[in-house]
C-alpha cells in the first residue's frame, strides 16, 4: 500500500491505499464503477495494523483505503477533537468526500466497528456494504481487559502492554516486539493518551443500541459480523447481539482472539474478498 496524507478541517490525516485510484479512474475511459473498500482502525491502533489485507484484496479489483483516525497513529492528535463515536463518523464521511469517494464498502474492528454502525446510520447513502470485526458499541462498560488496557495506554511499559496483548490473542507467541514497541511509541506521541482516553471512555459507557442494529438490517445494506472465538477483550456474548442485524452474514474464527485479521489473515482476506465482490473461488 502506498501512503500518502490529506488536509481535513486543519488536520493532517494519514492514510494508506491500495487498487486503482479513484481520480485515476475517472480520468480514464474506463466505464466500471471502482469498488471501494474503507478500513477503520480499532482503539490504540492505526491503518497498519491492517497488515496485508487490503493490499490482498486490491488484486481481485478493489481500491482500498486505510485512514489513522484522529489522534491515532500518524495522523494529528489535536486536544480540541471531540473523540466521540459520532465525531469519528462524521469524521469518515469528510474524509471519503475529500478523498473523492462517493460511496464505499465499510471494514471496522473494534472501535473501528462501533464508527462503521454508527456511519451507516447517520449516512447510510455512504455505505455499499458493511463489516463489523469484533466490533464495540454494545458494551455495558469497559471488560476486565479493556480496564487493563486502558491502564497499560496511560503507563505504557513493555511488560504492562505485552500482558495486555498477550491476552487479547488465542496464543501468546503471535505478539512480537515489533506489535509491543510500535504502540508503546504511537501512544507516547504529544496528543496521543488523551484521544486514547477520551475514545474509550465514550466507546465503552456508550451503545449504539438494539434499535440503530435493526435499523441497519432494515436498510438492507449487505452486512457481515466476524468474531473471534477466544475475544478476551470484547467476548463472543457480544457477537450475538450483534446478530440483531437482520440478513447478516456471520462467521465465527476459530484460534483466534480480538483481531482475527492480524492471526488469521489468509482466512479472513478470503472471507472480505467473496463477501466484498460476491465472488467464491
Amino acid at each position: 500500500m502506498k501512503q500518502a496524507f490529506l488536509n481535513l478541517d486543519g488536520l493532517k490525516i494519514r492514510y494508506l491505499e491500495a487498487g486503482n485510484n479513484v481520480l485515476d479512474n475517472a480520468r480514464s475511459n474506463n466505464t466500471t464503477e471502482v469498488q471501494n473498500v474503507l478500513f477503520i482502525h480499532g482503539l490504540g491502533s492505526s491503518a497498519d495494523r491492517w497488515l496485508d489485507i487490503p493490499d490482498a484484496l486490491s488484486l481481485s479489483g478493489l481500491h482500498t483505503v486505510a485512514p489513522d483516525l484522529p489522534g491515532f497513529g500518524l495522523s494529528d492528535k489535536p486536544s480540541e477533537f471531540d473523540y466521540t463515536i459520532k465525531e469519528f463518523a462524521k469524521f469518515i464521511a469528510g474524509f471519503m468526500r475529500k478523498a473523492g469517494i462517493t460511496r464505499a464498502s465499510i471494514v471496522g474492528h473494534s472501535l473501528g466497528g462501533y464508527i462503521a454502525a454508527q456511519l451507516t446510520t447517520d449516512y447510510h447513502d455512504l455505505v455499499n456494504k458493511l463489516v463489523l470485526i469484533d466490533s464495540s458499541g454494545m458494551l455495558d462498560g469497559p471488560t476486565p481487559l479493556l480496564r487493563q488496557y486502558l491502564q497499560a495506554a496511560m503507563n505504557p511499559t513493555k511488560q504492562a502492554v505485552r500482558i495486555v496483548f498477550e491476552q487479547m490473542v488465542a496464543d501468546p507467541i503471535r505478539i512480537a516486539d515489533v506489535l509491543v514497541d510500535g504502540f508503546i511509541y504511537r501512544i507516547n506521541q504529544p496528543g496521543a493518551k488523551h484521544a486514547f482516553k477520551s475514545a474509550f471512555e465514550n466507546s465503552v459507557y456508550t451503545q449504539i443500541g438494539t434499535d440503530k442494529l435493526k435499523q441497519i438490517g432494515e436498510s438492507k445494506i449487505p452486512t457481515m459480523i466476524i468474531w473471534g472465538m477466544k475475544d478476551n477483550l470484547i467476548p463472543i456474548k457480544y457477537f450475538k447481539i450483534f446478530e440483531a442485524i437482520s440478513g447478516s452474514q456471520t462467521f465465527l474464527v476459530e484460534d483466534a482472539g480480538h483481531a482475527p485479521f492480524a492471526e488469521k489473515p489468509a482466512i479472513i482476506s478470503e472471507i472480505l474478498r467473496q463477501f466484498l465482490t460476491n465472488k467464491a473461488r
